[in-house]
């Protein structure tokens, strides 16, 4: 017994020191300490409409709430669901928020935790829905926008609207700023809207040409996901701009509020995301917070990570969310697709936390890469023009170690404690220990893409396919990020 704990002690321990190592980005040294808690909401959860709950396609932790408790943390947070079930279609849910209320126990840094306890450690909890409307308050919608053009007027840039004549949203991404009002980037667009605190559409900001999709010439906002009844897109795809669903997925305020960072999920059709394998090289926007028609650095280019699939073919990972560092730094999560609890895949071949630095990528604002007719990476090859941005791993997500300590796997049986498919919302706050001046909470959140056996939405009940019910799950990792310790995460 006694050689089996030490046994047990000794792969821990080997285990942490492993976590520990500081990853270098730019001379800084970043250190994940690893996962320190695991929390769930039921797949089957109705929000206060009586609809579905699913989320996280975003998150913002409201760090204002965070305070200390004890061994324990209790706080809120935002949690920004997509434009609801379609795994047959859109349909037309109404866009909205939800407030999840939030108590932490972490267990120590490689500290295994007590036997029947291991997802326990973050309660959360639905608290309130919020439904978000357009800048005249009507109800606005997950249909895909299929030929739905609404004309530009006033301060409002053209966007994209369904048949019904709704405003077409499919919110990826969330950053509320101190006066409760909140950025929130679109896939169809891809638009950064801005929203009151009462969720009322104030202002939309619309990307350079590059990345707004077009059909026969003209701007088309449509996904490929037509609604009950409605026609395919034509074509199928756009010929220039964002591909279908693979809009601005990442959006973060960086710590001082003074910039907005906002990075497509993958490389515009133009510059090889008309192919799987050549989708390499994506586009980020740094904007001035405070005025967002003007763009400050605006446009660099990020590599999105490669890996070998079970054929041994190379293929791209799909970034999925970022948290804002600073102006030229950010995390990036990206992730394969088609593996994971609720789909027919079930190991991931790559879930991973990237640490991106801007410092001396090639700024390509108000330049020729700005129009549609100038890809920066033909066929998915980069203009040598340009220099990228530099990658650094941070994370590995599909950790066997670290999942294993909290009863969660990466790949078969494909049940409940298989880690989901779609990773895709992050958010920092400050751990609120004196010594630990730089050390952070980050937690990770799934979109579960409403799959449950008793949904019900827009009206009408529905069971996801093969027996799918996904909770909405919450990963939590404590990291040290040095030179954070002054901003607006810090303790309150």
């Amino acid at each position: 017994m006694k050689r089996l704990t030490r046994t047990v002690a000794l792969g821990a321990a080997l285990a942490l020191f492993t976590a520990l190592t500081p990853a270098l980005a730019d001379g800084v040294a970043y250190v994940n300490k690893g996962l320190v808690g695991v929390g769930r909401i039921p797949a089957g959860q109705k929000d206060k409409f009586g609809e579905t709950f699913g989320s996280g396609s975003g998150m913002s932790i409201d760090t204002k709430s965070w305070a200390r408790d004890g061994a324990g943390y209790k706080g809120s947070l935002w949690l920004l669901p997509d434009r609801g079930y379609n795994v047959e279609g859109t349909t037309d849910y109404r866009p909205r928020l939800n407030t999840i209320s939030v108590e932490l126990t972490p267990t120590a840094p490689g500290a295994a935790p007590a036997a029947g306890q291991e997802q326990s450690g973050v309660k959360v909890t639905l608290a309130d829905t919020m439904l978000l409307t357009d800048d005249k308050g009507a109800d606005a919608t997950g249909l895909d926008p299929l030929n739905g053009v609404r004309p530009a007027a006033g301060d409002m840039p053209m966007l994209p609207q369904a048949d019904n004549g709704k405003l077409s949203l499919d919110d990826e991404a969330i950053a509320r700023l101190p006066d409760g009002t909140m950025f929130i980037s679109d896939e169809y667009g891809p638009n950064i809207y801005r929203f009151s605190a009462d969720g009322h559409l104030m202002s939309a900001t619309q990307p350079p040409a590059a990345l707004v999709p077009t059909r026969h010439s003209k701007p088309n906002f449509a996904s490929d996901n037509p609604g009950p009844g409605a026609a395919e897109a034509d074509p199928k795809d756009p010929e220039t701009g964002r591909q279908n669903n693979q809009g601005l997925e990442g959006m973060s305020m960086t710590p001082d509020g003074k910039f907005l960072i906002a990075v497509l999920q993958s490389a515009t059709r133009q510059d090889g995301g008309d192919s799987g394998s050549t989708r390499q090289n994506t586009r980020v926007l740094v904007y001035d917070a405070s005025d967002l028609a003007h763009l400050k650095l605006a446009r660099d280019v990020v590599p999105l990570p490669v890996f070998k699939d079970a054929k041994g073919k190379t293929k791209v990972a799909a970034q999925s969310e970022i948290v804002a560092l600073s102006d030229k730094s950010f995390l990036m999560l990206a992730r394969d697709s088609g593996n994971g609890q609720g789909v027919k895949g079930d190991e991931s071949l790559y879930r991973k936390i990237e640490i991106v630095d801007l410092s001396a990528a090639t700024d390509i604002a108000n330049g020729p890469f700005d129009a549609a007719d100038k890809p920066v990476a033909p066929k998915g090859v980069l203009d040598p023009s340009v220099t990228p941005a530099k990658l650094t791993s941070f994370i590995d997500i599909n950790d066997k170690g670290e999942l294993g300590r909290f009863g969660l796997h990466n790949g078969a049986p494909n049940d409940k404690n298989n880690l989901s498919e779609k990773w895709e919302a992050m958010s920092l706050v400050s751990v609120l220990d004196p010594k630990l001046p730089d050390d952070y909470f980050l937690f990770v959140a799934n979109d579960n893409d409403f799959l449950t056996q008793d949904g019900f939405q827009v009206g009408a009940p529905y069971k996801a396919e093969d027996g799918a019910d996904v909770d909405t799950t919450f990963l939590v990792y404590q990291v040290t990020l040095p030179g954070l310790s002054g901003s607006s995460l810090a303790a309150n």
